[in-house]
């Protein structure tokens, strides 16, 4: 069917009530004016509903575009939706490189501190290497496999003294720049190889360093009578400063001997303290000293004799036992014995003073014949205590014993 628009009908209309004659102008007017009221109407609805849906197709697209705030459709109401809580992280932007140009891969510098640290690297290890066997030559130099071996072989009873005696030299001769001298202090009784040991050192190190690079000082022999003693501490000063002088020149260590220290006077024992001062030039602390005395022997003696029951792994920790007591004791005889290194002989047993003889017969010549041997060790006077016989006099009555034969 054709639409026809109302304001045709409404011509119709009015024609056909022109034809019957019934209409008036006032009722044509108001009928054409509600027909513009409507038509109106219906245009703004048509209006608000296109207007509607673009609204609606808007807000549910997700676009990052920026809105534009205008004054259209001010009166439209918008549903707006609900914000969340939780904000979105921003994402970080892609650098683009303009089409024009390459895009370029940024080059990785090598950096030139690593070849000196590796270079560092390398020489404080070559010097670690060169130090260590430098410490293995220098105690070679000095022999010390040979000076246990002859210990071993002629030393009898003393194993811990020693053992001590070899750590001591071993740990000092490996190096040559110290900051104090070596000093060791033998004590003991009697006859128990205090002196044989400090003979025996010096003959090792004349072999070694030379002559003139060690002293034997008796002081019996060397500042026999008071008188002496003024002169005794001058040659004494004299000698010992002109040793080491000679040592440092040769990057040697000397080796000083002083036996029956007990009969040295004070005015010796000041000369060597301050010798071995510490405040003193590094010549001087380069060296090597050995005091021999029997001070405090009878005290050493008791305590062997009261810990004789005791089994060998206890009486091997004499040192242990008798350092304190003895450092005590020396510090009240003389300074000079603050910083020195104890080492305590112990008794010898009847076993010990055999084996000298059998060491001493072969030297001259004897067959060492057991039965011989046992006979002489008899003449001896001994300590017994259970079933251990400990001598009076160690080993010294053996020389005189085998020489009568």
């Amino acid at each position: 069917m054709e639409e026809h628009d109302p304001a045709d009908r409404l011509t119709g209309n009015q024609m056909e009530m022109k034809e019957n004659g019934t209409a008036t102008f006032a009722q044509f007017s108001s009928s054409i004016r509600a027909m513009v009221r409507i038509r109106q109407k219906y245009q703004v609805m048509k209006k608000r509903k296109v207007e509607l849906m673009s609204a609606h197709s808007y807000m549910s697209q997700r676009s990052t575009s920026p809105k534009i705030f205008t004054f259209e459709n001010l009166h439209t109401p918008v549903t707006v939706s609900p914000v969340s809580p939780r904000k979105r992280k921003k994402r970080k932007g892609r650098v683009l490189y303009p089409n024009s140009s390459l895009r370029a891969v940024p080059t990785k510098e090598r950096s030139q501190a690593k070849n000196c640290l590796y270079l560092l690297f390398i020489i404080v290890f070559l010097q670690i290497y060169n130090a260590i066997e430098n410490l293995d030559d220098h105690v070679i130099k000095y022999d010390l496999e040979g000076l246990e071996k002859t210990l071993k072989r002629e030393v009898f009873g003393q194993q811990e003294a020693r053992e001590h005696i070899l750590g001591h030299l071993h740990d000092y001769l490996s190096t040559y720049v110290h900051n104090k001298p070596l000093m060791l202090s033998l004590h003991g009784p009697t006859g128990v190889g205090k002196s044989h040991i400090g003979r025996l050192l010096a003959q090792h190190f004349r072999s070694v360093v030379g002559d003139r690079l060690v002293m034997q000082y008796f002081v019996l022999h060397h500042c026999p009578t008071d008188e002496d003693i003024p002169r005794c501490t001058k040659d004494l000063n004299a000698q010992i400063t002109e040793m080491v002088k000679q040592a440092e020149e040769e990057e040697k260590i000397p080796l000083f001997i002083f036996d029956e220290v007990e009969h040295m006077p004070s005015e010796l024992l000041d000369t060597l303290r301050d010798v071995i001062d510490l405040h003193n030039n590094n010549e001087y602390l380069n060296a090597i000293y050995i005091l021999i005395s029997n001070l405090g022997h009878e005290d050493i003696t008791k305590f062997v004799l009261h810990n004789s029951s005791v089994s060998t792994s206890g009486r091997l920790s004499l040192s242990q036992e008798l350092t304190p007591w003895l450092r005590n004791y020396l510090q009240r005889y003389h300074s000079l014995f603050l910083e020195v290194e104890l080492l305590p002989f112990t008794l010898l047993e009847k076993s010990h003073v055999m084996d000298c003889f059998i060491d001493e017969m072969s030297r001259e010549g004897f067959y060492p014949d057991r039965s011989h041997v046992e006979r002489l060790a008899e003449e001896l006077s001994y300590y017994t205590v259970g079933e251990l016989e400990f001598s009076h006099s160690g080993c010294r009555q053996v020389v005189a014993k085998v020489n009568l034969l």
